[in-house]
């Protein structure tokens, strides 16, 4: 069995807020009885692309597994490429920033679906091409997940469904050439949330820096004083199942590891 912890919406801005937010997360990721066997971090890392911010969520989320990251569309590629992968500039920092990683018998494609300038998403040709590629290589045989910022579907929620995956059909037809992709892992919109697409469950972690509000109110999108949140993938024998958990605080997080 794999287990997989999975943040999204960062947002580090060099405020305490959006800081001490990321540190329940990592404390409570630290409090687990059983380290997972990677974090996931799909997009939205830092809110305007700051350098700083990209080193801040690095040394926060420094640990003994993997921790591997996608963009979301307030992440500068050039940046979050140098900052977190470790890749010097080759003077094409526009390229999609995709990665893959196998853990256990599990691929894990950490996919681009930013459109840099824009709010809304999509997967561009060179990304399908490198899934495809990637899928081919004898090393990546058996079950697989895809993550990336922008989901798939409509979340019923006017403020995220505005900038949606523009080119959701290209997914679905190669999800459909694709079956040992098991799930489709996301965030972008700021809840946690389940749906399903081309016959694939979507699993949306929650934000960790402010929760949507749903349903929708106009008086109110955001809830700032929501706790952290953090999903949980257990994947077994092709199969996944996911937990949602939350996050008060610190302490809390202390607390349950018996610190």
């Amino acid at each position: 069995m794999t287990l997989l912890a999975h943040i999204s919406d960062l947002h580090l801005d060099g405020t305490p807020r959006a800081t001490e937010r990321l540190e329940r997360a990592a404390a409570y990721l630290r409090s687990l009885p059983t380290p997972p066997d990677a974090l996931l971090v799909t997009g939205d890392i830092a809110d305007r692309g700051n350098p700083a911010a990209y080193r801040e969520a690095g040394k926060l989320l420094d640990a003994p597994y993997p921790v591997l990251f996608c963009p979301g569309n307030h992440d500068a590629r050039g940046v979050l490429r140098a900052e977190l992968l470790g890749e010097t500039e080759d003077g094409r920092h526009d390229r999609p920033v995709n990665t893959a990683r196998r853990i256990n018998d599990l691929t894990i494609l950490m996919c681009d679906s930013t459109i840099p300038g824009r709010e809304d998403g999509r997967l561009d040709e060179a990304t399908t091409a490198w899934i495809e590629d990637t899928l081919a290589d004898p090393e990546h045989t058996g079950p697989a997940l895809l993550a990336m910022h922008h989901p798939p579907v409509p979340v019923g929620h006017p403020l995220p469904d505005s900038v949606p995956l523009t080119n959701p059909d290209t997914l679905a037809e190669l999800l459909h050439r694709h079956p040992q992709i098991i799930a489709v892992l996301t965030g972008h919109a700021h809840t946690a949330a389940a749906s399903s697409f081309a016959s694939r469950p979507v699993l949306l972690a929650p934000a960790v820096t402010w929760t949507l509000v749903v349903p929708p109110r106009p008086e109110q999108i955001a809830d700032r004083e929501a706790p952290v949140g953090i999903a949980l993938h257990l994947v077994d024998d092709g199969r996944i199942i996911t937990h949602f958990r939350t996050v008060e605080s610190i302490v809390a997080s202390a607390a349950a590891s018996g610190e």
